[in-house]
């Protein structure tokens, strides 16, 4: 500090001012460095010049969505909003995430990521799709590449919860030579499954382990009530699985009960 400015003859009101008129003058500076750095950025040569798209593209064309989503841009290479960019490719249909870079000096990096259908979500009248997270999206139907897509359906909360709980009860299903091809989850949380036969199954609630052990007990014993009648899988029109130690069927001209299950007499 300047030598006057600690001499004590010096007036405070004087020191102060000083001390004031630096402050000032150091503020200014900075606010002049920073218009002119705003300056800079706003230059023509940071203006955006090219979008590269790259990733999943299966079911988009690159440069369409440059020329979509180019146009709902704002700013330059240091002024735009990356999170909304980001926004703006999400929206783009069958892209689940974007991730957005800037490339110096004027160029974005898009990678973008799909859903992969894994099944249809909800009534056929209101078609929609579920990727292999477990979660609903829209799309267009008809661009899925696979025709045999199961159909789930429940609350779209519980969409995961009802993927998940196909792919436990799927592989059992198998071992009938018939394919797990509908489930439901009522809002009451009871579980309805639908075969490719037609065959409808009334499962009943619980947690998954006492789905899965109820579905397994039925899929074991199964072969061996039917083989009874001479009749196979594809004989079987109707189950209900919600009795506590068997279960009712219904095949294709025979009407049964199993010993167990009248036996105990009362539904779950």
């Amino acid at each position: 500090m300047n030598a006057a400015l600690r001499h004590p003859s010096i007036p405070a009101d004087v020191r102060w001012m000083n001390r004031l008129s630096a402050l000032v003058l150091v503020t200014g500076l900075l606010g002049a460095a920073a218009f002119a750095a705003s300056r800079v950025f706003l230059l023509p040569a940071f203006a955006l010049t090219h979008i590269t798209v790259v990733g999943d593209v299966a079911h988009n064309n690159t440069v369409t969505i440059q020329a979509n989503v180019a146009s709902k841009l704002n700013g330059n290479f240091y002024t735009l909003n990356l999170a909304e960019t980001r926004a703006a490719f999400e929206a783009v249909p069958w892209v689940r995430r974007a991730l957005v870079k800037r490339e110096f000096p004027n160029r974005l990096k898009v990678v973008l990521q799909e859903h992969k259908a894994v099944a249809y979500w909800g009534p056929e009248d209101e078609p929609k799709l579920l990727n292999n997270f477990g979660e609903v999206f829209d799309a267009n139907v008809d661009e899925v590449d696979q025709d045999d897509l199961p159909r789930l359906s429940g609350p779209d909360s519980e969409s995961a919860q009802v993927l998940n709980m196909y792919r436990l009860l799927k592989p059992p299903f198998q071992l009938l030579d018939v394919a797990l091809d509908e489930l439901e989850l009522s809002a009451r949380g009871s579980w309805r499954v639908g075969l490719d036969s037609g065959a409808v199954i009334d499962v009943g609630t619980g947690n998954n382990d006492e789905i899965v052990r109820r579905v397994q007990r039925f899929v074991s014993t199964f072969t061996q009530v039917s083989s009874k009648y001479g009749l196979h899988a594809d004989a079987l029109q109707a189950a209900d699985l919600r009795y506590p130690q068997g279960y009712a069927l219904r095949l294709r001209g025979i009407g049964t009960v199993t010993a167990e299950a009248l036996a105990q007499g009362k539904k779950k």
